[in-house]
């Protein structure tokens, strides 16, 4: 069985029943979830043994953390337990054209304070196949833009393959402090997730013809993060078509050699809960890659554990590869030339 680790804060979401606000609310849904978090429920729901490395205050919270994760499978080795508290965030869910919103409380968590003198290295990349992280992190605190850079180069080190998501939220820093955080990681990368604008406001690639099609504009700025980043063999993202809160449509992105591998629309007419969506199909990327897929079928699996992801309360994607495989099968993929 395949060893993944992945970095990353977890924390408790607060969510407002479908059409209440926070400021009129008495009651809130909690969930436990964070962008690592998720891929490694989703990697240990395909069968893997995903160890997720993070710090959570010793308290019941704490507490809880250790057994939301355990009981998806995930392996809690590397769960360091200090500091005062566990980050929180709030969701106000959206309805029909009105978007949902996010607050975060996560400042002075104890992930945030997480000091690489904390982590053994030696011992959490031991035997691993793939190490997995997200921009997030790096958005928490000057130590863990050090610690990830660190990271990634002890896993480069050791032969393991690496994967990292932009994830970038304008709420948590600015596009400037993003570029110059991201830009010294990518070359420590075999995996990358990120999109058009990522390519623009974080890379500084300048932009392309706006009338070429979005798969003309997506090859060409894949092209070029490969001209910049020739260690990058594959990149991936998603077209979303917001129609409203609870209905969209979704595509997933592979491009690998020069050539753009697509998987058909899904079309989410009933969102039960769209958080965590682009976790899981990270998580379907990596299996693909992992269990080395043809590109096709590879996209479509990673799409449909998203789609599918989209009909379940709480960041996690809860649904196993025969689940996905089977509800994939009805998803072709294509290529673009």
């Amino acid at each position: 069985m395949k060893k993944i680790v992945t970095l990353g804060e977890i924390m408790l979401r607060f969510s407002t029943n479908a059409g209440e606000r926070l400021q009129q609310t008495n009651t809130l849904s909690m969930h436990y979830g964070g962008a690592e978090a998720n891929v490694a429920v989703s990697l240990a729901h395909f069968g893997y043994q995903t160890y997720f490395v993070s710090k959570v205050p010793n308290n019941p919270l704490g507490r809880a953390v250790e057994r939301h994760l355990k009981s998806h499978g995930v392996h809690t080795d590397y769960l360091v337990k200090g500091g005062e508290r566990l980050g929180s965030y709030y969701v106000e869910s959206g309805v029909g054209e009105r978007s949902a919103q996010v607050i975060y409380d996560r400042k002075y968590s104890s992930f945030s304070n997480l000091k690489s003198e904390e982590l053994n290295f030696e011992e959490i990349f031991n035997g691993a196949h793939l190490f997995h992280v997200s921009g997030i992190t790096l958005a928490l605190s000057a130590e863990l833009r050090k610690l990830t850079l660190q990271a990634l180069k002890f896993a480069k080190e050791k032969g393991i393959t690496t994967s990292f998501d932009f994830n970038y939220r304008a709420k948590l820093w600015s596009q400037q402090e993003a570029a110059e955080a991201i830009k010294p990681l990518l070359p420590y990368v075999d995996i990358c997730s990120c999109g058009e604008l990522d390519a623009i406001h974080l890379l500084g690639i300048e932009e392309t013809d706006p009338s070429l099609s979005k798969e003309e504009r997506l090859c060409y700025y894949y092209g070029k993060i490969q001209e910049m980043y020739p260690n990058i063999q594959y990149m991936c993202s998603t077209f979303r078509k917001v129609i409203s809160a609870s209905e969209n449509t979704l595509q997933g992105n592979l491009y690998l050699d020069g050539e753009l591998y697509q998987s058909k629309v899904h079309h989410i007419s009933q969102i039960v809960d769209r958080i965590g969506g682009g976790d899981a199909f990270m998580a379907g990327v990596l299996y693909g890659i992992l269990e080395k897929l043809p590109s096709n079928q590879l996209i479509s699996f990673a799409a449909a554990a998203s789609a599918l992801k989209h009909t379940v309360h709480g960041d996690c994607n809860l649904f196993s590869t025969d689940e996905v495989l089977s509800f994939a099968e009805n998803a072709p993929g294509k290529i673009v030339r």
